[in-house]
């Protein structure tokens, strides 16, 4: 961990206003996009950006809350609050428009790009368990390491391993089935 992070970390741990300002500013734009991406409502995605950094305050406060690694901890509370708001709905979480979510831009200039990504997304949707949307999002969209992902998740790496696997070859086998289905 750099010097930065530390003193980053310690002034957070004790509170300091303008430290807690700074990381609210740097991780609600991350934690809202990643929240949306998997709750597929805005409103939702706000309410888990707030309950994550509600948690975030209230662990602190009670001198918890993260020791070495900020983004990790971060992140490891949202993936709770996410699952948390798909129980209180009592269906699976949603994916809707994953690519124009992740890249802000979304106008692309290949309509073929734009062809695949949505089936992705329907493949993402249709075909993952609910653990392994959250993998392959943390993985490929948030570049979330497998320690970094398992910690999150709560698994250990080979859980994730087998998630990441798993996920990937359903999404090769429904790519081809689909770009089949099309010649």
């Amino acid at each position: 961990m750099m010097d930065d992070d530390v003193t980053q970390l310690k002034a957070i741990q004790n509170l300091d206003q303008e430290s807690l300002v700074a990381v609210f500013d740097h991780y609600a734009p991350i934690v809202y996009k990643y929240a949306l991406r998997l709750c597929g409502n805005p409103a939702e995605a706000d309410d888990v950006v707030g309950d994550v950094f509600a948690e975030l305050l209230k662990q602190l406060s009670k001198g918890k809350g993260p020791r070495d690694n900020l983004k990790s901890y971060i992140f490891q509370i949202a993936y709770h609050k996410i699952v948390d708001h798909a129980r209180e709905r009592k269906h699976l979480v949603n994916i809707d428009d994953i690519k124009s979510l992740s890249s802000g831009d979304a106008l692309h200039s290949q309509n073929e790009h734009r062809e695949q990504m949505h089936a992705m997304e329907d493949i993402i949707q249709n075909f993952l368990t609910e653990d392994q949307r959250h993998v392959i999002l943390l993985r490929f969209f948030e570049d979330f390491n497998l320690k970094e992902t398992a910690k999150i998740l709560g698994k250990n790496v080979n859980n994730v391993k087998v998630l990441q696997n798993r996920a990937i070859a359903k999404l090769r086998k429904e790519m081809n089935q689909q770009s089949k289905e099309v010649l």
